[in-house]
């Protein structure tokens, strides 16, 4: 399900976040960054974070990616026009999470990270999904993977 920024969220009920699903390309491999969260169950994800009253989605996403991750909108290439919504329960409540690609413009450029989180992981696709652990998450990630590689092969032609 596809929603847009537009659309009402009531934040009673429902929790609204969004982020980036950041990669680079390094010695020849597509490696995905991971956050370990410093909370509950000290999940692995991709940098994102809750939409904030009158904010849109994707500046919530740059917001928190430089928060969380120390990257300004100017390191990454982001592709703005294939976000993935994630719907999922978070103790009880449904939570939305909107994600966009993006590529990090210089591979040897390290995150800087927040309180939010105790580590980093710069990992491959398989690492990757076995690291988040979500099912949804992991179909997310294989989706953005061939979203890669169809560009790749259109370059290629």
């Amino acid at each position: 399900m596809k929603l847009s920024s537009t659309e009402p969220i009531n934040s009673k009920t429902m929790k609204k976040a969004a982020g980036l699903v950041i990669f680079r390309r390094l010695c020849g491999e597509i490696q995905y960054l991971l956050l370990k969260a410093s909370y509950g169950s000290f999940h692995w994800s991709a940098p994102k974070g809750h939409v904030d009253p009158g904010e849109d989605d994707f500046t919530t996403a740059l917001r928190e990616t430089k928060e969380e991750a120390g990257y300004d909108e100017k390191d990454l290439i982001i592709h703005q026009n294939t976000p993935i919504t994630l719907n999922y329960e978070v103790k009880g409540k449904p939570k939305i999470v909107i994600y966009w690609l993006a590529e990090l413009r210089n591979p040897n450029q390290e995150p800087i990270l927040s309180e939010e989180h105790t580590e980093l992981k710069w990992l491959g696709l398989k690492a990757a999904k076995e690291c988040v652990g979500f099912k949804d998450n992991q179909v997310m990630i294989d989706k953005f993977h061939e979203m890669i590689l169809t560009q790749e092969k259109r370059q290629q032609s």
